[in-house]
């Protein structure tokens, strides 16, 4: 579990973070939404440690980062899987080396070891026979499966996954979506997603943070937004066809 209690953080005077308060829960997809600008970013990037806080704590599994020693938050980073928007797979790397990256860097398996692991992390993801691919030779959706198996390789206690369905077709965000759901369950891990893709929300969202300006303004969970009366996260959604389709059905007694 994280927990973030009156998180606050400026850059040049300009206050971007006003005080969010929010729990990200063990097990579950936690998701992150808003408009551009709203903070979703800067938010990611203090609970990674990227950015260091103005005010207000950020606690794993009871432990707040800013009372951790070195050596603790070095640990906490091993215990982290990250998922980027784009993949950021090494290009020079075929996509067994990719996974196996994490467990040469923070691990002390042998190398057989770490092929094994490679082997039965890419099969867990439906990849099998790729490994001595290039990134280059699979597609986007391939490249975003192993993206993810190389983020769970290490068998983190957090999950951060930034936009994951970004530039991929509807069919395919919804196979990552139900990947990074069932592992998210399987391992017990805390997992935080920023999306803009309300699909993803309606699908996943077992728990939902809204930000608008830097501050939190709404949460709940993806059957409650479909029932909120608060403007600013209907105005956000209301674009959605899915979004409109589901109100209407409810507006109709379905």
């Amino acid at each position: 579990m994280i927990q973030v209690n009156n998180l606050k953080k400026s850059f040049n005077g300009e206050e971007i973070l006003k005080g969010i308060t929010a729990t990200f829960e063990k097990g579950k997809t936690n998701m992150i939404i808003g408009a551009s600008g709203s903070g979703k970013s800067v938010f990611l990037k203090n609970m990674l440690g990227l950015f260091v806080p103005d005010d207000g704590e950020i606690v794993y599994d009871g432990v707040a980062l800013n009372e951790m020693e070195i050596e603790e938050k070095s640990k906490l980073r091993t215990e982290m899987g990250m998922l980027f928007q784009h993949s950021a797979l090494f290009d020079s790397l075929n996509v067994e080396e990719n996974i196996m990256f994490p467990l040469r860097m923070f691990n002390r398996m042998r190398k057989k070891e770490r092929r094994e692991k490679a082997n039965e992390i890419l099969e867990r993801v439906n990849l099998v026979n790729l490994n001595k691919k290039m990134p280059s030779e699979i597609s986007g959706g391939q490249q975003k499966r192993v993206a993810l198996a190389r983020a769970i390789a290490n068998n983190p206690r957090f999950l951060f996954c930034d936009e994951p369905n970004s530039g991929l077709d509807p069919k395919t965000a919804t196979v990552i979506d139900n990947l990074i759901q069932e592992i998210t369950h399987e391992r017990n891990i805390t997992t935080v997603i920023i999306s803009h893709d309300m699909n993803s929300v309606m699908e996943i969202g077992e728990t939902i943070v809204f930000l608008k300006d830097g501050k939190l303004a709404w949460k709940g969970t993806n059957n409650e937004i479909f029932k909120t009366d608060n403007e600013a996260v209907t105005d956000f959604v209301y674009s959605s066809n899915l979004f409109k389709k589901v109100r209407i059905a409810q507006n109709e007694g379905f």
